[in-house]
């Protein structure tokens, strides 16, 4: 019989519990750049076609930032999207400007009710702002 000692015991069980970090960690490129889909819960909601705006805030590292969004909708699906960076840090302000370059081929094609945004072009922080701006105009559209 062989006694391992409790230091290898350990060891090992931190080793698989890296793995299993690491795993947890990767994500698809969808995933990661935030697919468009996945985050719904009321896919039977009916919103009226037209073009939607509103604003959208979220705390980045240098203080309180914002967003305009503009959302075409047609059928329930998303055919034209336009986001606006508002920030006054520089930083946040880059970071929005990527986020704009790249959301439309991640929403536009969509149904609105699928829409979970994550990070786009490298940007996650304005998500936040995207998604409030989207929470506001489904209540929009479906008063509309």
């Amino acid at each position: 019989m062989t006694t391992r000692s409790p230091h290898r015991i350990l060891g090992l069980a931190g080793i698989a519990g890296i793995g299993l970090v690491t795993l947890a960690g990767c994500a698809t490129a969808a995933e990661a750049e935030g697919d468009g889909s996945g985050g719904g819960t009321d896919t039977s909601a009916s919103y009226t076609d037209g073009t939607y705006t509103a604003e959208g805030s979220y705390i980045s590292p240098a203080g309180e930032e914002s967003v305009k969004v503009e959302l075409t909708l047609d059928g329930d699906i998303v055919t034209a999207v336009t986001v606006t960076p508002e920030a006054d840090d520089p930083q946040a302000k880059s970071f929005q400007e990527k986020f704009a370059s790249g959301i439309a081929d991640v929403v536009v094609g969509k149904d609105i009710d699928t829409l979970n945004v994550s990070r786009v072009a490298g940007s996650s922080l304005t998500s936040g702002g995207f998604a409030e701006a989207l929470k506001a105009i489904k209540a929009d559209a479906l008063a509309s």
